[in-house]
């Protein structure tokens, strides 16, 4: 945009930027998905080639390279390598494909391995495979991020929009599209009650009137019209529609006031009559899919790799104080649900059924637990059982952390969005956790950060998250100075 000065105010003068027309983001985004598949298969081509000297595939290796490269587009799907606002910035992207990479490859062993094929398969050609493919992929988006910072530059990602309304419908839309959005130009607004308004809205020109933009679109390239108008208009809203409908343009209906202050969440339809999406329920459909078997499957291994662990510990509790091994404790689920959680008993028999109509959290050198349970709290691997709640379909690996009945009903009065937490599972582990808000809340200000916390990996759920805190909570270690 070109700045001129009017009358001491800071006012924009229509430009117009010359944009391809072919580059949608869709397109984009499908040109790199091609480009993903065909780089999976050459590098693994391209491996087993180098590791074996020979171009003769055989049909094993064959299969291979086609279920990996339909493994990887969903898989760089739901690690989000496909967003568009994220294609540019490189260490997002590394770390995406640092997760979903190693993934595929892992799934094709674990398919080997079912088939009672896995001896057949080469280690070196899998690793020089994930090797190169790593590279070959993330030079793709490095190239994919020079050119489309090169047509960002050059104005060629930019949608001109005019905006239809310069009423507070107009000037709220436009301040808020100046905050959240990038590559776009507003080149002024159109109003048909041109004698009421003032000649400039939040800085940019009221250009004239609905039909002076009929000749403005038609002398000009205008990609999108958003008709900024309450919906309590409708008369109007109906009759400026009806002229639009001629433009080869976006055509555009801007929410009411109260959609500024609503989430994103599109647009659906339920018997052909359009709905906001206000909130939706997560982890849902191949979502939940994913996060199920995911659960199951790591529940299992983890088990079986720590089973020895847990019969020492069971015996060590044994052994260190009178009373049951696992100590089971009432907290809220899924859907607000009371479940059972299973624990390696810490505390003293008569202390660990106490309390459950009080609030009181463990604290440091708490004459309740055991000298043997306060090395299991402090390491965690009293929550260890829980992975048998898991298996029940009761928690998830990764979640937001099961509060204590009594600490539920507390917080639940104090924090407003605090029973948003259960519109999925709890979990072992959390984005809280690995953000240091683990063990004790003295303060109410600590339990708010945690429940943001919770809500931020709800909203934002995939499954490469869920395995960036599974890493995260192995590199940082079972022990954590708040754990007690």
């Amino acid at each position: 945009m070109q700045l001129i000065l009017d009358h001491d105010k800071d006012v924009r003068r229509p430009k117009i930027e010359r944009r391809a027309d072919w580059l949608a983001p869709s397109v984009v985004t499908g040109m790199l998905r091609v480009g993903d598949v065909l780089l999976v298969l050459l590098s693994g081509l391209g491996a087993y080639v180098f590791r074996f000297g020979t171009t003769e595939i055989d049909t094993f290796t064959t299969y291979s390279l086609a279920i990996g490269a339909l493994v990887s587009l969903n898989a760089f799907q739901l690690a989000g390598l496909y967003q568009f606002q994220h294609l540019t910035q490189l260490a997002e992207q590394a770390r995406r494909l640092l997760l979903a990479w190693p993934l595929v490859l892992g799934l094709l062993l674990l398919l080997g391995f079912a088939a009672g094929l896995l001896d057949t398969v080469s280690r070196g050609w899998v690793a020089l495979w994930l090797l190169t493919g790593f590279v070959a992929l993330f030079g793709l988006r490095c190239l994919t991020r020079m050119q489309l910072l090169r047509w960002a530059r050059a104005g060629r990602l930019t949608r001109n929009i005019a905006v239809i309304g310069a009423g507070e419908h107009g000037r709220r839309f436009i301040e808020h599209l100046r905050r959240q959005q990038r590559h776009v130009n507003i080149i002024g607004l159109f109003d048909d009650r041109r004698d009421r308004i003032p000649d400039y809205i939040a800085g940019y020109p009221v250009l004239g009137t609905i039909d002076d933009l009929l000749v403005f679109a038609r002398q000009h390239r205008i990609d999108q019209v958003v008709v900024a108008l309450p919906w309590g208009a409708e008369e109007r809203l109906l009759g400026w529609l009806k002229k639009l409908k001629s433009l080869p343009a976006d055509i555009r209906l801007c929410p009411d006031v109260i959609g500024f202050h609503l989430p994103h969440r599109g647009v659906s339809h339920i018997g052909g009559v359009p709905l906001l999406n206000v909130f939706e329920k997560p982890i849902a459909g191949w979502d939940g899919i994913v996060k199920s078997v995911e659960d199951r499957v790591l529940a299992c291994l983890i088990l079986l790799l720590v089973s020895p662990l847990m019969l020492s510990i069971a015996l060590g509790v044994k052994l260190s104080s009178p009373g049951p091994v696992f100590f089971r404790q009432k907290r809220y689920g899924f859907n607000n649900e009371i479940i059972e959680v299973f624990k390696f008993r810490s505390m003293y028999t008569d202390h660990a059924q106490a309390g459950l109509g009080t609030v009181e959290q463990a604290r440091r050198t708490d004459p309740r637990i055991t000298p043997f349970g306060a090395i299991l709290r402090r390491t965690s691997l009293d929550e260890l059982p829980q992975f048998l709640n898991v298996l029940r379909g009761e928690m998830s690996i990764v979640g937001p952390r099961p509060h204590a009945v009594a600490h539920n009903e507390q917080y639940a009065q104090l924090i407003d969005e605090y029973l948003a937490r259960h519109r999925v599972k709890p979990g072992i582990t959390g984005w809280a956790q690995v953000n240091g808000l683990r063990g004790e809340t003295e303060t109410l200000e600590k339990m708010e950060r945690r429940v943001q916390f919770d809500l931020h990996y709800i909203e934002n759920w995939s499954l490469a998250l869920d395995l960036r805190i599974i890493l995260m909570t192995l590199l940082v270690g079972f022990s954590h100075p708040n754990a007690y």
